[in-house]
């Protein structure tokens, strides 16, 4: 399957509705109203079963990127779902079929999979301890290590600089 930039995007957004602001986590799909705006916006109901689901699967896939929990975890989320063939004069297209109350978080997971298959490795948590936001390297070296070199980049390099210089002044 492949997945495109808007794919990525909106998954990308998803795992990053859990950012650290001023040293606390705020989820953005907490409040039932922003959530509803943000499920409707990405092609969903916003229906509460869809948000239970939706919120299910990001808080799996976040575990799945950073490593804490397996792949097979997802699996719930695709029971049920089958692959469709459609016949058009382009040629056959396979169509995911999914209960409608799961279709955001099937999406999430398809689109998960697919980054694995054609993007192995580029997607992967910010490497400053202190965000819980994740990044897609879409560079040729595939080296990005944080969510925004603006912030988080800057804040370690200059952690890095101190801890460099505060250790050279005290030898």
């Amino acid at each position: 399957m492949e997945v495109d930039r808007g794919q990525q995007d909106v998954l990308l957004e998803l795992l990053n509705s859990t950012p650290v602001v001023d040293g606390v986590v705020r989820d953005r799909l907490a409040d039932p109203d922003g959530a509803r705006s943000w499920q409707q916006a990405h092609g969903g109901t916003g229906t509460v079963g869809e948000h239970r689901h939706l919120v299910q699967a990001r808080d799996a896939l976040q575990d799945v990127v950073r490593g804490t929990r397996s792949a097979t975890s997802l699996a719930p989320f695709l029971k049920g779902v089958v692959s469709r063939p459609h016949i058009s004069p382009a040629g056959v297209s396979w169509v995911l079929d999914a209960p409608a109350e799961r279709r955001t978080a099937v999406d999430a997971v398809m689109a998960w999979s697919a980054l694995q298959e054609t993007m192995p490795g580029r997607l992967r948590p910010c490497e400053n301890p202190e965000c819980r936001r994740f990044l897609l390297d879409r560079s040729k070296a595939n080296k990005a290590r944080w969510c925004s070199m603006a912030v988080c980049g800057n804040r370690m390099k200059a952690r890095r600089h101190y801890q460099r210089t505060r250790g050279a002044a005290a030898e």
